[in-house]
């Protein structure tokens, strides 16, 4: 039986969630979540998504977008999610030609992927003319049966917890402690030029995001750290974002905050925990170990000059 590669339909945000989850089980994602990442996409994004459909059924799947949250132009990500039942057929190469066919088109200039950590999954990247530079790891935590630090019975001089729903009627404070840690997270592109509109809309108001288990902490009513907590109503959560600004880094902010969020997920009923971070972020991989999570999966990424005719 053949496919055809088509452009995504609102139709099939359900078929995309429920694909997506098979092949990506350590990450948070629910039809309603996907539908508004594609419906809010900001046209600097050139977002575009593809999917691959063998016999009235989604099998395949690939979001292309540029990276305009970057000061670097020309900076793009798509990585092609194909059922395993339908590997081997094509179909993942097909949707990359597809992704790379728009995004150069866009202006991309660089291609990035992300690579699950297994052979047929390397040799399929580099075959196809892609470059391995960064890992990134993926841990998992028992949140049920977790033994969960516990909250401090004083807090230091100043420094005051919150939740996220404490800042819905301003969260422009949040944004700019967001923005900047983002800023310094390694990795291949930085983070560097969000706007605050597009945060707002496509963070903040995420369908995922939970403000009510989302930690804040303050310095003398200054936001200096924070742990964005989604959830997908299923008992899973997930850290979407822990950082601390410049300043204040050093002082174990970001632990209280992420302690918090986790004391709340675990109470609201969430079994699951789950994060990621680059692997050369190495405090905050020591923090999540210490929380007591372990590793579930690791993934590389991948990169792509496009433009040059460097297919293997």
């Amino acid at each position: 039986m053949t496919f055809t590669v088509r452009d995504y339909r609102p139709a099939d945000a359900k078929a995309v969630a429920d694909l997506r989850r098979l092949t990506m089980p350590h990450l948070l994602v629910t039809p309603q979540g996907f539908a508004w990442e594609v419906s809010t996409a900001s046209p600097a994004q050139s977002l575009r998504v593809f999917v691959a459909e063998r016999d009235g059924r989604v099998v395949g799947a690939i979001r292309a977008a540029l990276l305009h949250d970057s000061s670097v132009p020309g900076q793009a990500q798509a990585t092609p999610h194909v059922h395993p039942e339908h590997r081997g057929r094509g179909i993942g190469r097909a949707l990359l030609d597809s992704a790379e066919e728009h995004l150069s088109a866009a202006g991309a200039t660089h291609l990035y992927a992300w690579v699950v950590d297994e052979p047929g999954a390397h040799s399929f990247a580099e075959r196809h003319g892609y470059r391995r530079t960064r890992a990134g790891r993926f841990l998992r935590l028992d949140l049920a049966g977790a033994a969960l630090p516990p909250l401090p019975s004083a807090l230091p001089p100043g420094v005051r917890l919150h939740t996220g729903a404490d800042l819905e009627a301003d969260p422009r404070p949040l944004y700019a402690a967001d923005a900047e840690a983002s800023a310094d997270e390694p990795g291949d592109v930085a983070a560097d030029a969000m706007s605050y509109e597009d945060w707002l809309l496509r963070t903040w108001e995420h369908p995922l995001i939970d403000p009510g288990l989302t930690s804040v902490v303050t310095l003398d009513g200054q936001v200096v750290s924070f742990s964005l907590a989604a959830t997908d109503g299923r008992g899973r959560y997930a850290s979407a974002m822990t950082g601390t600004r410049r300043a204040f880094r050093g002082r174990g902010l970001a632990r209280l905050a992420k302690t918090a969020s986790l004391h709340r997920a675990r109470d609201a009923g969430c079994t699951e925990a789950f994060t990621g971070n680059d692997a050369g972020n190495a405090p905050m991989l020591a923090i999540n170990r210490a929380f007591g999570y372990r590793p579930i999966a690791d993934e590389w990424r991948y990169v792509r000059e496009l433009g040059r005719d460097d297919d293997a």
